[in-house]
């Protein structure tokens, strides 16, 4: 194999489409460049070195296969940002509501790697695959860190039987004699980044990976590993593997995330301006799942009146309390007000208390209404976004 090989499979792997032009630059820094149409993307020293690509579509990347995809599409569709495709098999969508955003459907991982090498500007994936395949690369920030599905964690899992049986920590797997140089303990993983940067700062010295997809629970049993580092949502399939987890092994709690390529947000024109509608769609109606608008008739001497009796009951309060107006009605001519509407924001676990606290203090024509957005005072998330990006 030439000595240069290795940097043009890295080169080459980091790049998206094919590159109609390579030069190579070999001097003591290693250097190699592969340049496309699409963006410039370099090798430097073994790491990534973005530009910022000559284009005005902002790009975003979504998952293109698998429950996360779907998930997302319907969050996505939740905010009214319905995704448009001409054909399910295009890798190239649109939302119509966000007329300079171009949606690309990826592999999450290449979703990554495209955000770091300037082909996509924002991505959704879940926040083990942003780790794993962005190895802490200050490129990426997190705009969003919570958008409620694909939970699951990384976690290091072992047999429940041999010499594991009354193994059920990290340190006492740690403290077993049995692990040395000539016979490291042996672990089945994709995660080749995470897995021994967490072995390395729990202190396991004497650890061999071996790169695997697919149903590692298998591994133990066959005899070619034994533990395994995989992602473990209910954790039914490593109890049928008469697997377990242990005390201290979870690498990383996870689920979706919304990321962006600091580059991108700071140089792109339009792209900061993207990310703060769709993170403010984002954040009102993720705050607003699970939330019911409750309105009901009171009668009562004055709104404030009214007011008080509503606050007397702990489940009314609503958000910020109970929104108080008067109802007219005509007598003998004139308008009068001798009833109060009341509106409050009721979880959906509180719901059937809370109409029956309503009722209890003079509630009546009790209506109710799923909520779609709550917005509220500027998010903080786009505060923390404008501050990581010293803004």
């Amino acid at each position: 194999m030439s000595p240069l090989q290795p940097y043009f499979q890295q080169c080459l792997f980091s790049v998206s489409g094919p590159c109609p032009s390579l030069y190579i630059s070999v001097s003591k820094r290693s250097f190699i460049s592969c340049c496309s149409s699409q963006s410039q993307t370099a090798v430097v020293n073994g790491k990534l070195d973005s530009r910022i690509a000559e284009r005005d579509e902002i790009r975003l990347g979504l998952p293109s296969k698998g429950r996360i995809a779907a998930d997302t599409l319907d969050l996505l569709k939740d905010c009214q940002l319905s995704v448009k495709q001409v054909n399910p098999r295009q890798y190239v969508a649109q939302i119509p509501q966000l007329s300079n955003l171009g949606v690309w459907f990826q592999r999450p991982k290449d979703i990554v790697r495209k955000l770091l090498s300037g082909d996509l500007d924002l991505g959704i994936v879940g926040l083990d695959t942003v780790s794993e395949y962005g190895q802490g690369n200050e490129d990426l920030i997190i705009v969003h860190d919570a958008l409620e599905y694909g939970d699951c964690h990384l976690s290091l899992a072992i047999p429940k039987y041999g010499i594991f049986e009354n193994i059920n920590s990290l340190k006492e797997l740690a403290r077993m004699p049995q692990w040395t140089v000539e016979k490291p303990l042996r672990v089945a993983t994709g995660f080749t980044y995470l897995g021994p940067k967490f072995m390395k700062e729990n202190g396991l010295k004497h650890v061999i990976f071996s790169t695997a997809d697919g149903a590692l629970e298998a591994a133990p049993a066959m005899g070619i590993a034994d533990a395994i580092l995989d992602l473990v949502s209910s954790g039914t399939t490593l109890r049928e593997n008469n697997l377990k987890e242990i005390e201290g092994g979870v690498v990383l709690e996870s689920q979706a995330v919304l990321v962006a390529s600091r580059k991108a947000l700071i140089q792109r024109k339009g792209a900061l301006d993207t990310t703060h509608e769709i993170l403010e769609r984002f954040e009102a109606h993720l705050r607003a799942i699970g939330q019911f608008m409750v309105t009901a008739n009171m009668r009562g001497s004055s709104a404030e009146e009214v007011a008080e009796r509503i606050l007397s009951q702990p489940s009314l309060a609503g958000l910020q309390g109970p929104t108080v107006s008067p109802v007219f009605s005509k007598r003998d001519g004139k308008a009068v007000a001798d009833c109060y509407a009341t509106v409050i924001c009721v979880p959906k676990k509180a719901l059937y208390k809370s109409v029956q606290q309503l009722r209890a203090v003079g509630g009546s024509g009790v209506l109710i209404s799923p909520l779609t957005y709550i917005f509220d005072e500027e998010t903080p998330r786009w505060r923390e976004l404008l501050s990581k990006l010293g803004l």
